[in-house]
C-alpha cells in the first residue's frame, strides 16, 4: 500500500486533504497537501507555475524529481523517509511530491496566527510594543532579533500523543546553568498527554499544584523573554501559544516590569516600593479593619473609632459577613468586565458598581468605610498582571479576614507567618524562591526592591549564571 492509499484509509478520505494528479507524459507526479493548512497562492507560484514549466519544455522525464528537487523555489525542502514522517509534515503545513517511489516535502504553510500586535496584558510604556503570536517560528525570530548570538541555543520536541505539538527550550549556552537545562528538558520529557493546546497546559503540568503562589512566569513579550535569557533563565516556546515561560522565576520577578528598565532608576525605585506596599494593601487592610471594629477597638485613634462605629449601627451583618459580600460582589463584577465584550464590559462593570454600591449602604447591608476598604484591596491587587500571583493575593486576603474575625489582630500576626513561611518553603527549578532576600545576596540587592545605576550592577544572578558572571565579557 503507498503512502497516498493509507492516507486515504487513515483520515476516512477527509475533505480537507488535496490529493492532486498531474501528468507530465506518461508519467504522473501526484500533489498532496492540507488546504486549511498551506498556502494557496504559495502552492500556485511555487510548485504549478514550475510544474508547467516542465510540461511546456519538455524536460527529461528521467531527470524530473531532481529537477524537482533543486530547482523550486520553496525555502524549506525535506525529503520524506517513511509513512509517519510523511503524516507529520503534512499536518504541519506542507506541500508534499510524490512520484515513484520517492517523495519530498516543501513548508508553504498559510498565515494562520493573529500577527505580530502590541501587548494587551502586559501593556508597554516605553520600550517595545509588539508581542508573541501563535506561530513558533516567528515568536523565535523576535527573540533572535534581540539576541544575536550563535550561544543562543534551542532545544526542539514534540508533546502531545495526538497534537504533536512544537515545543522549544531556549537558553544561553554560555551563560545558563547546564543542570538546570537538562532539569527542565527531563520535566518535559515526563509528560504524557493527548494535546498540548497552549503553553498554559505545560505550566500546570511542570509546576506543583501545592504552589499558591507562581513560581514559573508567563510572558508575551519579547523583550522581557530576552532579559531572562541574559540573566541565565531558560525560556520555553511553544507552537500556538503567545505566550512563553519563563524559568526559575522568583517572587521579587513578579514585581519587576521591562519598563523598569527603561526609566531612571529613582522614580522606578520609588514605583517598586508602591508595588511591594500595594501586596500587603491589598492581603492585610480588609482583616485590618475587621480586628479594629470587631476586638482592637484601642489600635485607632477614638475619634476614628466613633466615625467607624456611627457608620455600622445601622448595618445588620458582622463585619466578616459584611467583607466577604464585598469582596464576592466585587469578584463577581470583575470576571463579568473580563467575560464581556469589550463594549459594554466596562459599563457593566462601573454602572453594577456604583448602583450596587449605593444600594447596598441605603438597604443598611454595608457600610461606606466598607466599601473603600474592599475596593483599595481589590484595586491595589491590580498592579500585578500575572493572574496566579493575584489568585493568590485573593487567597490570603480571605484567609486573613476569617483569622481577624476570630482571633483579631494576633489572628493577623498568625497569617503573616503563615504567609512567610509558605514563601520561604517554596523553590523554582531547584532555587530558593525568596531568592535574593533569602538567602541573602548582597550583590544582587541592587536590582531586588531599589533599582541601582546599571554600571553598578555588573554581575548577573550567581544561582543561575555558572559562566560568564560578570555581564559583557565572555571567558
Amino acid at each position: 500500500m503507498n503512502l497516498v492509499e493509507q492516507l486515504q484509509k487513515d483520515t476516512n478520505c477527509a475533505s480537507d486533504i488535496i490529493i492532486r494528479e498531474i501528468t507530465i507524459g506518461k508519467h504522473n507526479i501526484t500533489l498532496v497537501y492540507n488546504e486549511v493548512l498551506t498556502s494557496g497562492s504559495n502552492i500556485n507560484d511555487f510548485i504549478l507555475k514550475n510544474l508547467a514549466f516542465l510540461i511546456d519544455e519538455k524536460v527529461d522525464i528521467s531527470s524530473i524529481y531532481s529537477f524537482l528537487y533543486n530547482s523550486l523555489p520553496a525555502h524549506n525542502i525535506k525529503e520524506i523517509k517513511d509513512y509517519n514522517d510523511f503524516l507529520q509534515k503534512l499536518f504541519n503545513g506542507f506541500v508534499c511530491l510524490i512520484y515513484e517511489e520517492k517523495a519530498f516535502c516543501m513548508e508553504l504553510r498559510a498565515s494562520l496566527d493573529s500577527g505580530i500586535s502590541n501587548a494587551e496584558n502586559e501593556i508597554a510604556l516605553r520600550g517595545p510594543k509588539d508581542a508573541f503570536c501563535e506561530t513558533f517560528n516567528k515568536n523565535l525570530g523576535l527573540i533572535r532579533r534581540r539576541i544575536k548570538s550563535e550561544k543562543l541555543w534551542i532545544k526542539d520536541m514534540e508533546i502531545g500523543t495526538l497534537s504533536k505539538t512544537k515545543v522549544g527550550i531556549l537558553y544561553m549556552e554560555n551563560i545558563a546553568d547546564q543542570n538546570l537545562v537538562r532539569n527542565v528538558e527531563k520535566k518535559l520529557q515526563n509528560i504524557d498527554i493527548d494535546g498540548i493546546l497552549d503553553s498554559g497546559y505545560i505550566k500546570n503540568l511542570i509546576e506543583k499544584n501545592s504552589k499558591l503562589f507562581p513560581t514559573i512566569m508567563t510572558t508575551e513579550r519579547p523583550d522581557l523573554t530576552a532579559m531572562a535569557l541574559l540573566e541565565g533563565k531558560v525560556v520555553i516556546l511553544v507552537d500556538t501559544s503567545p505566550y512563553a515561560l519563563i524559568l526559575p522565576s522568583f517572587f521579587l520577578d513578579f514585581f519587576h516590569t521591562p519598563d523598569d528598565y527603561y526609566q531612571k532608576n529613582f522614580n522606578i525605585s520609588f514605583i517598586r516600593i508602591i508595588r511591594l506596599l500595594a501586596f500587603f494593601v491589598s492581603i492585610f487592610l480588609p482583616a485590618y479593619y475587621i480586628s479594629i471594629t470587631t476586638y482592637n477597638h484601642d489600635s485607632i485613634s477614638l475619634d476614628l473609632l466613633l466615625n467607624f462605629i456611627g457608620q455600622r449601627q445601622d448595618v445588620a451583618f458582622p463585619a466578616l459577613v459584611e467583607a466577604l459580600l464585598m469582596t464576592i460582589s466585587f469578584e463577581i463584577l470583575r470576571e463579568s468586565d473580563t467575560r464581556m465584550a469589550s463594549t459594554v464590559g466596562s459599563a457593566v462593570s462601573i454602572l453594577g458598581g456604583l448602583i450596587l454600591g449605593d444600594a447596598l449602604v441605603s438597604a443598611g447591608i454595608i457600610s461606606p468605610i466598607m466599601i473603600i476598604v474592599v475596593a483599595t484591596s481589590a484595586i491595589s491587587g491590580f498592579v500585578f498582571t500575572s493572574i496566579e500571583m493575584s489568585n493568590a493575593i485573593r487567597f490570603y486576603r480571605i484567609f486573613l479576614m476569617i483569622l481577624a474575625s476570630i482571633l483579631g489582630i494576633f489572628g493577623i500576626y498568625i497569617g503573616f507567618l503563615v504567609l512567610i513561611t509558605h514563601l520561604a518553603s517554596l523553590d523554582t527549578c531547584g532555587f530558593p524562591y525568596l531568592s535574593p532576600l533569602s538567602p541573602f545576596l548582597p550583590k544582587e540587592q541592587k536590582d531586588a526592591i531599589l533599582r541601582i545605576k546599571t554600571k553598578k550592577k555588573k554581575l548577573r544572578n550567581p544561582l543561575l549564571a555558572k559562566k560568564n558572571i560578570v555581564r559583557g565579557k565572555e571567558s
